[in-house]
């Protein structure tokens, strides 16, 4: 299992807590977050949340209880990245704060590098 650096992405205690709340309602044993970018959004490429299983040549980070998994090719855009979720009346769910992105579209789930 290849491991993350710390500070490579990095969840809130907000995110931490949601990821947790999410994984609990799920019962299929070895689930983790998968973070990756795909092309398409109106900015070029946007972000995916999911779990799911480790796969083979995942990076993998251990956060709080739970693992985080990203492919090589979407860790080289999500490198120093913070995930962060909101909630409230305005809240907007996940909310990535990416230093990579050089422009995001107004709803903040595509970017480009």
């Amino acid at each position: 299992m290849a491991q993350m650096q710390a500070g490579t992405v990095q969840l809130t205690d907000a995110a931490r807590t949601e990821v947790k709340r999410l994984l609990d309602e799920r019962t299929e044993e070895g689930l983790g977050l998968r973070l990756a970018v795909a092309g398409g959004g109106c900015s070029g490429l946007t972000y995916k949340l999911d779990f799911g299983l480790q796969q083979p040549g995942d990076n993998v980070l251990e956060d709080d209880g739970f693992r985080v998994f990203i492919d090589p090719k979407s860790l080289l855009y999500l490198k120093d990245m913070q995930v962060d979720h909101q909630s409230g009346l305005r809240g907007k769910g996940f909310v990535f704060n990416n230093p990579n992105a050089q422009n995001t579209c107004g709803c903040g789930e595509s970017f480009s590098v």
